[in-house]
């Protein structure tokens, strides 16, 4: 698969442990994909995380579906851990 860019996400060391996250923020795509695999559409997506665009919110779609072992295992990690 040829490499992607993508506008709003980088990974940096040392910002949410290196994990892909939405530029300018510390919310992570596996945040984004991990309330909509529970059953929040793009609506409650932006009602829960106001500061997100709807372009951002569909980014981290793309990048999950580029990626989606990688987020799955995330998104099941942070639902283990519970409520912060």
């Amino acid at each position: 698969m040829p490499a992607v860019n993508y506008r709003y996400l980088v990974s940096r060391p040392g910002v949410c442990a290196g994990k892909m996250t939405i530029e300018g923020t510390r919310i992570g795509v596996h945040d984004v994909v991990g309330l909509i695999v529970n059953g929040a559409s793009l609506e409650d997506v932006q009602r829960s995380l106001p500061d997100l665009t709807k372009a951002q919110i569909y980014e981290c779609l793309a990048y999950y579906e580029d990626h989606r072992t990688e987020i799955d295992a995330l998104v099941a990690e942070q639902m283990s851990e519970g409520p912060g």
